[in-house]
């Protein structure tokens, strides 16, 4: 983890979150509560930036002086350009959704893969070296989850998307970091009785079509972790259709308190303070 050089504690710290559409960012009251809890004077604000609008808002984080960004949809390949550098976590995954403004020297990071395996470890897999691990989708959030999971060894990665050769072109993009294969959704019931942990990175089932499931429920067995990156609603049809098969369920809440505490050290170079950003977001869409 990066440190953030000691001026930045000394002043009003400006942060923000750029995204099209933002209202629906839950961002804002995350990252609020963790600069309240640690003391840490400043703010940190929605920025509605169209993708036209995006090279005029990068600047506008040196002219005013933000101490970072989050980027979110549909900005985080695009915004990749505009970096001076790139960490190693976003050359990988392809995407930036962290930006580090160290005096007008812009970074870009990648916290979305780190966050999840971060979560994932902590709530329902402590080792994930050797598990057989099916994945299903093959887009940006697959990639950068894939890209996380590679480096803690498992025996096999499998992805299944609706389009095959979008799953075979994103296998093939990691065969250097490991056992990694594509499949068509039609494969998924022979392939998935041999796997340990079964993740959706799609946003079927999603608020508010939450009746949604990626895949049948009666093909999870007891035993199985199951994990599902969506938050809202905290347990997707996904997750309690598999906890009543005796699965060990995971869902997407730890890993947007991750992937934004990893963030927020970057920023200030303290550890973040996981517990409230998590208490704050539950009860944000508990009143939602």
């Amino acid at each position: 983890m990066t440190s953030a050089s000691s001026d930045y504690r000394n002043k009003d710290i400006l942060l923000g979150v750029m995204g099209d559409p933002i209202v629906q960012s839950k961002s804002p009251v995350m990252h609020g509560a963790a600069l309240k809890a640690l003391g840490i004077s400043g703010a940190y604000v929605p920025l509605h930036i169209t993708p036209g609008q995006l090279g005029e808002a990068i600047q506008a984080i040196r002219t005013l002086g933000f101490r970072g960004v989050n980027v979110t949809i549909p900005h985080k390949v695009a915004v990749m350009e505009y970096m001076d550098r790139l960490d190693d976590s976003a050359l990988i995954v392809g995407a930036v959704n962290t930006v580090v403004n160290d005096d007008g020297v812009l970074t870009g990071y990648n916290t979305d893969g780190i966050g999840y395996v971060r979560s994932l470890k902590a709530e329902a897999a402590p080792e994930l070296s050797g598990t057989r691990v099916l994945v299903i989708g093959a887009g940006g959030a697959a990639r950068g989850i894939i890209a996380a999971l590679l480096e803690d060894h498992p025996l096999e990665v499998i992805i299944a998307n609706r389009t095959e050769d979008k799953a075979k072109q994103l296998a093939a993009a990691f065969q250097s970091k490991g056992a990694v294969s594509g499949i068509g959704m039609d494969e998924i019931p022979a392939h998935i009785p041999g796997m340990d942990i079964v993740i959706n990175t799609t946003s079927v089932g999603m608020y508010p079509h939450t009746d949604a499931t990626p895949i049948d429920p009666a093909l999870l067995r007891e035993g199985m972790i199951v994990s599902d990156l969506i938050y809202n609603p905290l347990h997707t049809r996904l997750l309690t259709e598999g906890q009543k098969r005796g699965c060990r369920i995971h869902g997407g809440l730890d890993m947007f308190v991750y992937q934004g505490a990893y963030a927020f050290e970057y920023w200030t170079g303290r550890s973040a303070p996981v517990d409230i950003m998590r208490q704050t977001i539950i009860d944000c869409l508990r009143h939602d």
